[in-house]
């Protein structure tokens, strides 16, 4: 009798901390609710907060274990509080701090559980601390605008207010679960950066989390050639809720309003979207007033004020190029690269300078000894996805006095040099590897291996002599940009620049290679330059062949869900990118 008294109160221990586990007994009580129908299940949310099964276990192992501390089994074990036995406001406030991908199971584990998973604080919470979300649905009321004013202007400002009624959501009757369930969370895999498939031209899509929307905005350069003015931004399509259970794709192309669109998640990290009314795109004008407008947002400025007749045929070509896709496009996800304390600056987005192709967004990313920057626009010469420009770090240039530096054919020399040094130690460095020596071998200019921290060079006059390590640690006091000052910098006679408003000082200078190419990325070939590093957000590249300068500015914009999960899912995407237009 004792030893079955003894069995009893584990195994009544167990089932209790089963059901409340959602394992044991509980799996059965889970097929009884995917069998009830809703008169059912309607029923079942007017329960007890307890069944008789949970009442009968605990009240047969409460009665067990008083049995068997009456007969002096030993010491009594301290009294234990069951889950269900805390006050609903404790459990909402338990509840509300898990993840909201852990709230449906838990409403599985019983009644009580599940009647409290109604309440609406636990998913207001889940959708701030998630998503960002921190409308409120019952007051309606942002920092004193009405909630359904900030709604209808996003709709489109050009209608009158009595059609905003129509097409408005049943704030009222919503409730932030149904927010979180059949929005953020069914849309949650579409949320950072993007890069849509338009061929040469890619772009920059930034899916974010706005108010009660999912929204994304396409990211577009300042209008050339103000590098360092603001990004613009436009939406391209926005997903809502209209009602309780029901999401709402909406295409917000053209110049009438948003309407009917679709979204479709291909597979991981790339989904496509689709208009369904593109005669929302059509302007009565037809497509003289379509192009007359696209130029004034694109460019902010008419074809009759673009007087270079090869800029006119490139920005026609864009026009139709682009225009066609009527914003059914396919985007493949982008990760911002990844940073380290020895980086030269902080990696990231930039606005730069192209010619006649005005400005595009380049990513500058840092991998050890080298630097890259990688097109995120492009252009039918070079596309994006290409890496523009390549920037070796362990050849630092020093750049002459501001006369001499007038002289192109100085500048010329000088980055010549380097590129033969460069060739010279690879060359080297495939020789020793061929003769079986070359393995662990090092520069006699590069730094203890894991460092990425660029070695100060010589002028390049004295490139390659002998000695030149000491001779370089022996200058490093001497170097400006060492000591944190910058030194003079002007563009040689004859090198062009869109902006003539650049930096006229510099920190420091590294040889590189720019990418260019023909029409239709044909016969690409990497060409000599210099990268200058003007500041924190600035820097520039000369290219030598071209004469020209490119101006870089950093994007000023903060960007939610955008970082790589491990440096080689950051590699792995520029692979991706690259190997599209190639």
């Amino acid at each position: 009798m004792g030893g079955g008294g003894a069995a009893a109160v584990p195994r009544a221990g167990m089932a209790v901390c089963a059901r409340l586990c959602g394992v044991g007994p509980s799996r059965g009580c889970r097929r009884r609710q995917q069998r009830r129908g809703p008169a059912e299940t309607a029923a079942a949310d007017s329960e007890p907060d307890t069944d008789p099964e949970e009442e009968r276990i605990e009240a047969g192992a409460a009665a067990l274990s008083g049995a068997l501390g009456g007969r002096g089994a030993g010491p009594q074990s301290p009294p234990r509080c069951s889950l269900l036995e805390l006050p609903p406001e404790l459990l909402v406030e338990i509840f509300a701090s898990l993840p909201g991908t852990d709230l449906p199971s838990l409403a599985q584990v019983c009644t009580k559980f599940r009647r409290i998973l109604h309440t609406d604080t636990i998913w207001r919470r889940r959708c701030r601390e998630e998503y960002g979300v921190c409308e409120n649905l019952r007051k309606l009321d942002i920092t004193g605008v009405s909630c359904r004013d900030v709604y209808a202007k996003r709709i489109n400002p050009r209608v009158k207010s009595g059609r905003f009624m129509k097409i408005l959501p049943d704030y009222e009757h919503m409730e932030y679960r149904d927010v979180y369930t059949c929005l953020l969370h069914r849309y949650r895999h579409i949320l950072g950066l993007w890069q849509p498939d338009i061929g040469p031209y890619g772009g920059l899509l930034n899916v974010v989390v706005d108010g009660l929307f999912i929204i994304g905005w396409m990211y577009l350069p300042p209008h050339d050639p103000h590098v360092d003015d603001p990004m613009r931004f436009k939406p391209l399509f926005r997903v809502h809720l209209m009602e309780r259970k029901s999401a709402t794709v909406e295409c917000m192309y053209g110049h009438r309003g948003p309407h009917n669109g679709h979204i479709q998640i291909v597979k991981k990290d790339e989904f496509s979207t689709k208009c369904n009314q593109t005669d929302h795109h059509r302007m009565s004008g037809g497509r003289q007033e379509e192009f007359r407008t696209w130029l004034r947002e694109e460019w902010g400025r008419t074809l009759e004020d673009i007087f270079h007749e090869h800029m006119q045929e490139l920005i026609l070509m864009k026009f139709i190029y682009t225009s066609q896709y009527d914003n059914c496009l396919t985007y493949r996800r982008i990760y911002l690269p990844p940073s380290h304390p020895d980086d030269l600056i902080r990696p990231g987005l930039f606005k730069g300078t192209y010619g006649s192709h005005g400005l595009e967004i380049v990513m500058l990313s840092f991998h050890g000894k080298r630097a890259r920057g990688t097109k995120i626009t492009g252009d039918p010469n070079i596309p994006a996805g290409q890496q523009t420009v390549d920037i070796d770090l362990m050849h630092r240039i020093q750049l002459p006095d501001v006369e001499s530096l007038r002289n192109f054919n100085e500048l010329s020399r000088i980055v010549l040099e380097v590129r033969e040094q460069v060739r010279q130690e690879q060359q080297q460095q495939e020789n020793g590897l061929e003769d079986g020596g070359g393995r662990g071998r090092q520069s006699p200019r590069e730094p203890p291996r894991g460092s990425a921290q660029p070695s100060v060079e010589l002028p390049a006059e004295k490139v390659g002599e002998p000695g030149d390590g000491e001779a370089a640690a022996a200058a490093a006091p001497e170097q400006p940009a060492q000591c944190g000052q910058g030194q003079p910098f002007v563009l040689p006679v004859g090198v062009s620049s869109r902006n003539e408003d650049y930096p006229r000082t510099c920190r420091m200078c590294f040889y590189g290679t720019g990418l260019i190419a023909g029409h239709g990325f044909t016969s690409p070939e990497r060409t000599p330059g210099v990268f200058i590093l003007f500041d924190e957000d600035r820097f520039g590249f000369i290219w030598l062949e071209l004469k020209s300068l490119s101006l870089y500015s950093r994007v000023q914009a903060t960007f939610r869900n955008a970082e790589a999960p491990s440096p080689q899912a950051f590699e792995e995407m520029l692979k991706n990118i690259q190997s599209l237009t190639s």
